[in-house]
């Protein structure tokens, strides 16, 4: 049992913000994989070597998160149907193979990962008492809203 100052208690809840963050991540990153392989359009060499910078990023997001939640003293979830149960993302492309159609679906994405993070620091600092994950979401965070605003100039 990890001794690193938060209750079991706390460290369990805070595990399952994380765990549902780690399912957005990895929802995300495979969207991003789709959009790589899968682009078509005039500017197809761009956008497909732009989606993979964007997939090499996510796949180290994915990882600290999963690292995150075992330095709390927990194991990260880790298939695929637990990501989809815990995930606030949909895994469907919906607005065709275009580069406009897969930077709006990854805009939504990233926004939505935003509010979610958002929404957990104060809880997580204030409820749970762990300032530590509360910093490292403040990070996570941050790298999301830098990827939002890239996408949205995609799309001006």
């Amino acid at each position: 049992m990890a001794q690193i100052g938060i209750t079991e208690k706390n460290r369990a809840e805070v595990a399952k913000v994380l765990g549902i963050l780690l399912a957005d991540e990895f929802v995300l990153y495979t969207k991003t994989r789709n959009a790589h392989w899968n682009v078509e359009g005039p500017d197809f060499h761009s956008v497909h070597v732009y989606f993979e910078e964007l997939y090499d990023e996510l796949a180290e997001w994915v990882d600290e998160v999963a690292e995150r939640i075992r330095s709390i003293g927990h194991y990260a979830p880790a298939s695929l149907k637990t990501f989809l149960e815990l995930t606030h993302l949909t895994e469907l492309n919906a607005k065709g193979n275009n580069s406009k159609g897969f930077i709006g679906e990854l805009v939504q994405d990233h926004e939505a990962i935003i509010t979610y993070i958002r929404e957990s620091i104060d809880k997580v600092s204030e409820a749970y008492k762990d300032e530590g994950t509360a910093d490292f979401l403040t990070g996570i965070m941050e790298k999301h809203e830098k990827t939002a605003w890239m996408l949205r100039s995609h799309l001006k």
